[in-house]
Order: structure tokens, then sequence, then C-alpha cells
């Protein structure tokens, strides 16, 4: 498995994470067969959030109880957890009081000391950065927070924290696919104002993370639009699937993997999320770390999928 040096960390963090988002319902057989496929092939880094159940940490608690981790079990996992989506609503808090009595939550359901990364859940319009910055030094001088980040930002709101935040913002987890990525669409349009694709909908955010050593994780690796469903096997793109169809015969790997390798190409060095709770597609789209696309398999895939290239 391809592995990253995140910047502003200690952490050698493998290129493909696995989500855990969808496993409140999964047995503990269940669960433990899902992570151990994921150690397989070399995947340790486990993303959660407080959101994911229902009920809230209900992900996290069904996480801890099937595997029942001892403190060396434990430390061979980077536990990563988002707070600051709240329900009913939904609503965004980004207050002290919120952060903490999540942080508190989670740590409490994984039945662990130290939540590795934390990232902030999307933005909160009513954010005030003293006191994000307030939580984050609480719990990091508690050590019960190691690293900080973001999810779903763009380089303004990450600016806004970071002139009151004094850690490092190590990541920012945002939705990225072949079929979903206006952040790096709209850069290879640029300057074509008759092109809806030029228009620049997330402000630079790859670049930007590129600039200041941000770590991207891709979400939703296979989904074709925000919950639109995958574009794998789906017939509305035909011509992206059999780039894929033939790409995945070439290097000897399954679909999946061609989806994650077009991520992974990308110089960003980024990590992409799974979201799945079957081991064989773990297993599937975690060959595609160690797959190297041609630039020009790269851009032909870009093509098929919608995307203009001038």
């Amino acid at each position: 498995m391809k592995t990253i040096a995140m910047p502003g960390t200690e952490i050698v963090a493998p290129a493909v994470v696995l989500g855990l988002m969808r496993i409140v319902e999964k047995s503990d057989d269940e669960v433990r067969e899902l992570v151990a496929a994921a150690r397989d092939v070399g995947i340790d880094f486990i993303d959660h959030a407080d959101l994911y159940g229902p009920p809230y940490h209900g992900c996290e608690r069904r996480f801890a109880e099937a595997m029942r981790l001892s403190p060396s079990e434990r430390d061979a996992f980077t536990i990563q957890t988002k707070c600051g989506i709240r329900q009913p609503g939904p609503y965004f808090d980004f207050s002290y009081d919120h952060i903490v009595d999540s942080v508190e939550g989670s740590l409490e359901a994984l039945g662990t000391d130290r939540i590795d990364i934390l990232l902030l859940h999307r933005p909160d319009a009513l954010v005030e950065p003293d006191e994000v910055a307030r939580a984050f030094d609480h719990l990091h001088a508690a050590g019960k927070v190691l690293h900080f980040g973001v999810s779903n930002h763009t380089p303004g709101q990450i600016e806004l924290l970071k002139r009151s935040v004094r850690q490092p913002l190590v990541a920012n987890q945002i939705q990225l696919s072949v079929t979903h990525a206006p952040s790096i669409a709209s850069g290879i349009a640029m300057n074509m104002g008759d092109l809806d694709q030029s228009i620049d909908r997330d402000n630079g955010i790859v670049d930007y993370c590129r600039l200041n050593d941000i770590t991207l994780q891709a979400w939703s690796p296979f989904q074709s639009r925000f919950f639109d469903g995958p574009f794998l096997g789906n017939p509305n793109y035909a011509e992206l699937n059999a780039v894929i169809d033939r790409l995945a015969w070439k290097y000897e790997v399954p679909a999946e993997a061609i989806a994650v390798a077009w991520l992974t190409r990308h110089p960003a060095q980024m990590q992409v999320v799974l979201g799945t709770t079957t081991p064989a597609r773990v297993v599937a789209a975690a060959q595609g770390a160690d797959v190297h696309l041609a630039r020009s398999e790269w851009y032909e895939m870009f093509r098929a999928a919608g995307h203009t290239v001038p």
C-alpha cells in the first residue's frame, strides 16, 4: 500500500482510508471481518464521525465493541473522527462546549484515551475562531486530540480559523471523484468564460492545500455526484466505464482500483476514504493506490467522465 507522510504530524498514513459510517447495524464478526480485510491490505487508518449512527457516536461505539482493542492494538491504528454537525436540523456548531463535549463522547464511545486527528465536519457559518482555538488548546493540552483538521472547508474558511488556532490544520476532507471533481476541473478550464466548468466553486482548494501542507482526503470516491449513486457500472457513464474496464484489464486490477488510482495519481498526495462495508470491495479498491496511471490515461478518464480538456 502506498503511504504518505502527513505534514504537521508524525503519521505515515496509507493512501486509502477505511470509513466506518455504515457499521452501526453490523455484527461484531462483520465489523472485525471488514477491519481485518483492510489491515491485510495495509489500511490502518480509520475514519469516524460523532454523527455516524444513529444514535450519535453509534458507529464509534460499534467499532469499539466489536474490536475490543488492547492498548497495543489501539496503537496500531490511526483513528480520525469528526464533530460539528448537530441533529435534528441539521445545523452546525463549532462552539467550545460542543467541540469539547463531542470529543469526550467520542473518546468514551471508542474506548480510547486520544483521538489521532479531529476534523471539523463542514463549515459553521456562525463560527467564532477564538472559541475553536480555545477548544483545540484544551483538547491538545490534555492529550485528548493529537492533531486537527477540517472537512469541506474553503481556503478562506481555513484562513479564518488559522488566525486563532495555533495547531496546524493537517487535513481537509472533501467530496472528490473522477465524476465529481469541480475542485480540479475548474482550473483546467480556467478563463473559458462560456463554459460552466470554468467557474471556481471551491476557491482553488486543491492548490491551496498543496501550498499549505494540508492533506486532502477524498470522500465518496465512487459517487457520480452528491449522493446520486455510483458511476461504476452506471449506464449514464458508459464511456467512462469502458475506459475504466480497459485500464482494469491492462493493470490487472478491479474497476474500483482504477477509480481510486485516478485520485491517488494526483500529485497532491491525497487519501481516498472508502465507505463500503463489503470486505471484498475494500480489497479491490485498495489495489488502486499502487497503480500509477499514465498522464494520458488520467486525462482520458477525466474527459470520459464528461469534463472538458480545452
